[in-house]
């Protein structure tokens, strides 16, 4: 005699199963994007349809992949666990990190990345300078790289050659998602199209945790500094007028967002601050850092 398949339990029948699944498939999405391939290329490469692919990206993956999930939750294991990815040091890594509260997670990864990470060595021969607009470092990255002899870079307009548009228009046609996952696409291709350089980023990337993270790995990153009275008064003296439009509440935001970066631009391997200091003496200064 068959058994009855019993009912799911409330809490089961009301789980997050629809918000796992959207976030898989936002999280496929978002690889093919940063890999630059169609919904076609990939399906070619790992052998499903296109079909396939479309749901599982629209938050439609087979039910399945759901049931497995289950079964892990109910085991106290995780979906990688029984699939058997890794090896034991890495599945009880896995664990460790998962127990870790949320707030804590980022400074494990930055403890990581610094203490087992690339070495110092490997990662000084590309010097990343982050910092927001008007810090000075477009200036001073074409002074350091004269100075070393090495390619200079501005990785925004890597982007716009890239996207072929310049950046307002890009953000209008494809959002800051769409900027973000360019950004990301050319930060990996300078790299590794470079053994030295010195490039320098926009002020956001920090917010990009994966992009943010790639920089502080593969470059010694050091975050060119100035009071948000010197960024506004350097972005006017380029010629762009529109800060000056409403000037308070402008420095309002950009003292606002400087704060709410500050944290993260910390994570740099080292800072220069151009608040007083003439373009000469913070070029020193960086040498003497990159040299140290």
């Amino acid at each position: 005699m068959m058994t009855a398949v019993p009912a799911l339990a409330p809490r089961e029948a009301a789980d997050d199963s629809a918000e796992f699944l959207a976030g898989l498939g936002r999280r496929v999405r978002d690889a093919r994007a940063r890999r630059g391939l169609s919904r076609k290329a990939l399906s070619l490469e790992a052998r499903v349809s296109e079909r396939y692919l479309a749901q599982l990206e629209a938050g439609e993956g087979n039910a399945s992949v759901v049931l497995l999930r289950r079964v892990a939750v109910a085991l106290g294991a995780t979906l990688p666990e029984l699939l058997g990815e890794g090896s034991p040091e890495h599945r009880l890594i896995r664990r460790f990190l998962d127990e870790l509260p949320p707030h804590r997670l980022e400074d494990a990864l930055f403890r990581l990345m610094r203490e087992f990470g690339r070495d110092d060595a490997a990662r000084r021969s590309r010097i990343a300078l982050v910092g927001l607009r008007g810090a000075g470092k477009t200036t001073l990255g074409h002074a350091l790289a004269r100075e070393l002899h090495w390619p200079f870079v501005e990785l925004d307009r890597e982007i716009e050659r890239e996207a072929a548009v310049g950046l307002s228009e890009l953000f209008m046609l494809h959002g800051q998602s769409g900027y973000r996952r360019i950004e990301r696409r050319c930060l990996e291709r300078v790299i590794e199209s470079h053994d030295r350089l010195v490039v320098a980023v926009g002020g956001g990337i920090v917010s990009e945790p994966e992009t943010f993270h790639l920089l502080l790995d593969r470059c010694f990153t050091v975050w060119v500094k100035a009071e948000p009275e010197q960024h506004m008064a350097r972005v006017v003296a380029q010629g762009d007028f529109r800060p000056m439009e409403g000037s308070q509440e402008a420095m309002a935001d950009l003292s606002r967002i400087l704060a709410a970066r500050e944290p993260l631009y910390r994570k740099a391997d080292a800072i220069v601050d151009t608040s007083a200091a003439d373009p000469a003496q913070s070029l020193r200064e960086l040498k003497d850092l990159v040299r140290a």
